[in-house]
C-alpha cells in the first residue's frame, strides 16, 4: 500500500511486483483552485470567529472605530479615539474592581496570547517535544484561550490524541522558561483539556503580619495567611488531621501559631481545647498559659497527654455509637486539637523504645479514628521520610514547605506533586522571601496551591499570653 505523500512527489514513484510483471503508478489528482480558495476562506472566518469570541474587548474597539469611520468620517472617530482614554481612566479611578475585570484584564490576555503563546507556540512546542513534525508538517496542541488576573496567566491547551498529563508535568520547566515565566503549573480542566498557569509576579514575596485575632469564636475554618490568587488561606482543623513538614526555619510555627491564634475565641468560649506537645521546648514553650495543664514538653509528659487525648476519644465514640456519625462542638464535647511540634523527635528519635513505640501508637489511633469524635491533630517535622514518621499517609490535609530535596515533595503531598507545579525545594532559604511560603494539598482536592501564613511575632504571642491566659483550663 502506498502512503499518501504531498505535491506531485508521488508522480515519481513506480512500484512493481517481485516479478516485475505488472506496474502500479499511483493515481494523481489535480485540486481545483475554487476548493482551495473556499477552504481557506473558511478557515480565516472560523478563525475571526474565534478570535472575536474569545477577546471581544479587544475586538470591539477597532471595529467600533473602523465603523465611525465609515459612516461618520475620521474626525468624529478620532474625537472618539481620544475618548475612550478619558473615560477608561475615570471607570478606573471610580470602580477599579469592575474596570480591571471586564476591560483591563480581557485587554492583558489579548496582549499576552498574541505577542507572547500565540508568538512563541509553535517553536516552545517543537523544542520541549509536545509537539510533532511527521513530513514537514507540524502536529501541535492547540491553544484554547487565555485569562489574566492579577498575578499569572492561565492558558487553556487542548491535547494531542494521545498524550498524558504527566507529558506535561514532566516539562513544565521546559514551558516556563519558553514562555519568559518564572514557574509553571498544570491542571486538568477536563479530558484532553489542561489549563496552565504561568504567574507573572510573586504576591507571596512580602511577609504577612499577624492577623486580627477573631471577633467570633468559631471552629474553622481558621483564617492563617494568604493564598497566591490573593484570596484568604482558611485551614480547616475540625475534622480532619493537618502534616507540616519542613526544613529547619521554614516557617513551621506561623502555621501553628496562626492556628491558635484564630481558635483563642472558640477556646474561650469553650468550644476548642488545644493540647500543646512540644518537645523542643522553643517553639509552643513561649505561649504556656494559653494551654494550662494541657502542655508537655517531656517524652512521658507528652505520652501520658497522648494517651488521655485516646481515651476522650474512646469515651466519646462509645457515647457516640448509633446516635451521630460527625461531631458538632459544645461545651460538654469541645473539639480537642492535638498540636505536636517536631513530632519526629517523639517517633523516630526518641532513644526509649518502650515510650517511641507508646506514643507512635497513640499518634495512629488518633489520626485513623479522631477525626469523626471531634479529635484533631496538626503535627509538624523537618524529615519526611517514611522510617522517620510512618503514619504520614493517615494525615488528609499536608503541607510542604521549604524542603532540601526534590523527592520529599511527593513524600509529603504525595505522588505527581511535584510534576503538578508544587517546587517546595525551590522556596528561598531567606527568612523574609521563603518562611512561611508553603503549599498545601487538601483531601478533597489533588492540585497543590501556593500559601503563605502570617508571622506571629513574639510581641503578638505575648500579647495574645496577656489577654487569653487560662483559657485552657
Amino acid at each position: 500500500m502506498f502512503k499518501k505523500l504531498p505535491g506531485d512527489e508521488a508522480r515519481n514513484l513506480v512500484s512493481t511486483t517481485p516479478d516485475t510483471a505488472v506496474v502500479f503508478r499511483p493515481a494523481v489528482m489535480q485540486t481545483p483552485a475554487i476548493v482551495t480558495i473556499v477552504i481557506w476562506l473558511s478557515r480565516l472566518l472560523a478563525g475571526l470567529v474565534r478570535l472575536v469570541v474569545r477577546h471581544p474587548v479587544a475586538m470591539a474597539v477597532p471595529v467600533g472605530l473602523g465603523v465611525i469611520w465609515t459612516l461618520y468620517g475620521w474626525r468624529l472617530a478620532l474625537v472618539m479615539a481620544g475618548f475612550l482614554p478619558s473615560a477608561g481612566l475615570s471607570w478606573l479611578l471610580l470602580d477599579r474592581a469592575s474596570f480591571l475585570r471586564l476591560v483591563g484584564w480581557p485587554l492583558l490576555a489579548f496582549a499576552r496570547w498574541f505577542w507572547v503563546y500565540r508568538r512563541h507556540w509553535q517553536p516552545v512546542m517543537v523544542v520541549s517535544g509536545l509537539g510533532r513534525q511527521i513530513r514537514g508538517r507540524d502536529y501541535l496542541p492547540r491553544l484554547v484561550r487565555v485569562e489574566c488576573d492579577g498575578w499569572a496567566d492561565r492558558v487553556s491547551v487542548k491535547m494531542l490524541n494521545g498524550q498524558a498529563v504527566t507529558d506535561w508535568a514532566d516539562r513544565i520547566e521546559h514551558l516556563a522558561h519558553g514562555f519568559g515565566a518564572p514557574s509553571c503549573r498544570v491542571a486538568i480542566a477536563r479530558a484532553g483539556r489542561l489549563v496552565l498557569t504561568f504567574p507573572r509576579r510573586d504576591p507571596l514575596a512580602e511577609p504577612l503580619p499577624a492577623l486580627p485575632v477573631p471577633e467570633v469564636a468559631s471552629v474553622g475554618p481558621v483564617e492563617i495567611g494568604r493564598c497566591e490568587d490573593g484570596s484568604p488561606l482558611r485551614l480547616k482543623v475540625h475534622g480532619t488531621h493537618v502534616l507540616i513538614a519542613g526544613a529547619t526555619g521554614a516557617g513551621k510555627g506561623s502555621y501553628l501559631w496562626s492556628t491558635i491564634r484564630g481558635l483563642l475565641p472558640a477556646m474561650r468560649a469553650g468550644l476548642v481545647q488545644v493540647w500543646a506537645l512540644d518537645p523542643k521546648r522553643m517553639e509552643l514553650s513561649f505561649g504556656r498559659a494559653l494551654f494550662g495543664a494541657r502542655y508537655g514538653a517531656d517524652p512521658k509528659e507528652c505520652a501520658d497527654l497522648l494517651d488521655e487525648a485516646v481515651s476522650v476519644m474512646q469515651k466519646r465514640a462509645d457515647r457516640f455509637a448509633g446516635l451521630q456519625r460527625s461531631h458538632t462542638p459544645t461545651v460538654a464535647d469541645p473539639f480537642v486539637l492535638v498540636l505536636v511540634d517536631e513530632v519526629a523527635f517523639l517517633t523516630a528519635y526518641q532513644p526509649d523504645k518502650q515510650l517511641r513505640q507508646r506514643i507512635t501508637a497513640a499518634l495512629a489511633t488518633l489520626t485513623t479514628q479522631g477525626r469523626a469524635v471531634g479529635v484533631g491533630v496538626m503535627a509538624a517535622l523537618q524529615d519526611p521520610r517514611k522510617e522517620v514518621m510512618n503514619i504520614r499517609n493517615l494525615f488528609p490535609d499536608k503541607i510542604a514547605l521549604r524542603l532540601d530535596e526534590s523527592e520529599q515533595v511527593d513524600m509529603v503531598l504525595g505522588d505527581g506533586a511535584r510534576d503538578r507545579g508544587a517546587l517546595a525545594d525551590h522556596i528561598s532559604p531567606v527568612p523574609e522571601l521563603g518562611a512561611g511560603v508553603g503549599y498545601v494539598r487538601l483531601e478533597t482536592s489533588p492540585d497543590p496551591v501556593r500559601v503563605r501564613a502570617a508571622y506571629v511575632a513574639d510581641a503578638d504571642i505575648r500579647a495574645m499570653v496577656a489577654e487569653f491566659a487560662g483559657v485552657g483550663r
